[in-house]
């Protein structure tokens, strides 16, 4: 994400000769399949084996190896190569509504498995980033020394230490957010994969305990990041956003109590807005707390739960233009707050008008705005309007989403696709050369971003497609992660939703694979087998006896490198086991290698046995190298 001031001086476009407008039609589905895919361009860490994103290619590998932690994996936020926790944890949290409320329609066109693909890729590096209850990673990566060079990621020489919060450096906001993405991303693999789903909320409850409890901005004790993610809006609206995900993922009424008693005090009930992003989540929690209110969830609560949703109207309103205080708009019909990247704000307010028509329709209520009563379905029009403008229908009869339509940006402002890859050139490109001879490239992207969507016009519709206008060119994830959610409804008709009952997802024709370096699901049932990229474990029972009325059982793991390369550095967790254990060796809460072998070459296997009155412990590789 750049942010050095820079003026772009357009001809203003006359009203008189706008191009005319493509009212023919959107192929919805293309465009949610092109979105989803812009992820892969984002990974950093070991790609996996069915990253269809070809032209990148491995980076960011020792990435917070000097702080003793494993922080390999994660997104970059936009077109630089730094890891930003805030944005990247905003963006899975919004990627996994996205699926919850339309995953069905996901299914439909076939894109539910990437979905759950591209937020799996996220938490995975979230669970890495939180080692211990109270510590969180939330930056890696320093955005100065990063905006200095223009390098593809896979020849990084930046700085890439990593910065965390911790009781006596706090960041409510940070890891707030991130126990929300937890929270809401725990509801997208409940029923596919319910170990990580019940690992990701151990997580999510363990931050937002954490973020509640040692009270601070992150910004102040991760200083770096304040020039480009500020917490402008500090902490509060974090905290309840996380806990409306914690009850709506455990439905604790912990939570609830939560947001029923500090509603007031903490502005959920206070705050009429008009934006929502990843600073500002105000707006997001009046949406999810008026569908709770609308569930017949609020008990006691109901009159506090009230004043949240009249403020989540004030917002929807705004959007409509029917309130008291109304968005900005260009002449075109796009909502606009600011002149860099004022897309973000374009896709998170279209995708809450999105699921509130939804909520409205399902309770059968009308939306109440100063100007009076609205049928949910203008709500819904005005998102269609919005998602049709990026996709080509404005004065420019310019598509803003990269690869959509004919007329797309081709010198996007993003470090990656700007350079020639790695694969076709792997001649190392230098800090400075990167800015000499592809930045002041006056020429199309070699490779092709495809389904970024940037960061738009003008106030005026008016947009440069240069590499160096950052404040237009630049695409970020989220921009993007509303944008699935938005793209999935319109696809799938207008029939059949009601947004106010539990849905279970439907299991993705694509098979969720994991990263190399991800931690691997916890073993429940036996036999089973399961693997963490290239590390295979398979428990079998092989026998069984009663002894003094209890029965024992016997158990074999057997632990198999897949790769083509030797295994080393191995690193397992192990919980429910409660007996004796042969074939590792133990230091702390950790498993290593038995004493007698030091790596396991390409193919090879041992074997783990261990004894006890109880089903199969629960093994998961949290580290690994591969040489």
């Amino acid at each position: 994400m750049e942010r050095f001031v820079r003026f772009i001086h357009v001809a203003p476009l006359l009203l008189l000769l706008w191009l005319p407008f493509a009212f023919a039609g959107h192929d919805y589905g293309q465009a949610l399949s092109k979105s989803i895919l812009f992820f892969e361009a984002q990974r950093s860490g070991y790609l996996p084996r069915n990253q269809r994103v070809t032209w990148r290619a491995d980076s960011g590998l020792h990435d917070g190896k000097t702080s003793g932690v494993d922080l390999v994996g994660g997104y970059y936020d936009a077109g630089d190569n730094v890891k930003f926790g805030l944005p990247m944890a905003f963006t899975v949290t919004m990627m996994s509504w996205s699926i919850i409320e339309y995953g069905r329609q996901m299914a439909a066109s076939g894109e539910l498995g990437h979905a759950m693909e591209a937020v799996k890729w996220g938490t995975d590096y979230f669970i890495k980033a939180h080692p211990q209850p109270d510590v969180l990673y939330g930056e890696v990566g320093d955005g100065n020394t990063d905006h200095y060079c223009w390098q593809r990621p896979e020849d990084m020489t930046t700085d890439r230490r990593a910065y965390r919060i911790d009781p006596s450096n706090p960041g409510s906001d940070l890891a707030g957010e991130t126990a929300a993405a937890m929270a809401a991303a725990s509801l997208v693999f409940r029923h596919t994969n319910p170990a990580y789903a019940n690992e990701l909320l151990r997580h999510a409850q363990q931050l937002f305990d954490f973020a509640d409890k040692y009270r601070g901005k992150y910004d102040s004790s991760i200083t770096v990041a304040q020039k480009y993610y500020r917490s402008v809006s500090g902490y509060n609206d974090e905290l309840l956003w996380a806990a409306a995900w914690l009850y709506q993922a455990t439905n604790n009424q912990y939570y609830l109590h939560y947001l029923g008693n500090n509603g007031d005090s903490m502005g959920g009930t206070g705050w009429a807005m008009n934006e929502f992003g990843w600073d500002v989540k105000y707006a997001g929690v009046q949406t999810l707390v008026a569908k709770f209110l609308m569930q017949g969830k609020a008990g006691h609560y109901a009159p506090v739960f009230e004043r949240f949703q009249q403020k989540a109207e004030y917002f929807m309103c705004s959007c409509l233009g029917k309130g008291s205080r109304n968005a900005q708009k260009t002449p075109g019909g796009l909502i606009f707050r600011q002149r860099w990247n004022n897309m973000q704000f374009v896709t998170s307010a279209s995708f809450l008008a999105t699921v509130y028509s939804d909520y409205l329709s399902s309770s059968g209520r009308y939306l109440k705005c100063s100007s009076g009563n609205v049928a949910p379905s203008q709500l819904l029009s005005f998102a269609k309007s919005q998602v049709d403008y990026i996709l080509g229908d404005n004065p420019r009869a310019t598509s803003y989403m990269v690869g959509y339509g004919n007329n797309y940006p081709r010198q996007v402002h993003h470090r990656a696709s700007s350079i020639v890859s790695i694969k076709v050139n792997p001649s190392f490109i230098g800090c400075r050369q990167g800015y000499a001879t592809w930045y002041s490239k006056k020429a199309s992207d070699p490779n092709l971003l495809t389904g970024a969507t940037v960061g738009g016009p003008d106030a005026y519709d008016n947009f440069a497609d240069e590499r160096d206008n950052y404040e237009q060119t630049e695409p970020a994830t989220y921009n993007n992660a509303p944008l699935l959610g938005i793209l999935a409804r319109l696809s799938g008709g207008h029939s059949g939703y009601n947004q106010l009952l539990p849905v279970a997802l439907p299991v993705p024709k694509v098979v969720v694979t994991q990263p190399k370096a991800a931690p691997k699901p916890k073993i429940t049932i036996p036999p089973a087998s399961s693997s963490a990229g290239p590390v295979s474990i398979v428990h079998k029972l092989t026998t069984s006896w009663v002894s003094g009325g209890k029965t024992y059982y016997r158990y074999s793991a057997v632990v198999t490198n897949k790769s083509g390369k030797t295994l080393k550095n191995l690193n397992l967790s192990i919980s429910k086991l409660y007996g004796p254990l042969w074939g590792l060796t133990k230091s702390g809460n950790s498993y290593f290698f038995p004493s007698w072998i030091s790596s396991l070459p390409a193919g090879k296997s041992f074997e783990i046995v261990y004894i006890h009155s109880a089903s199969p412990a629960n093994f998961w590789v949290t580290n690994y190298s591969l040489a």
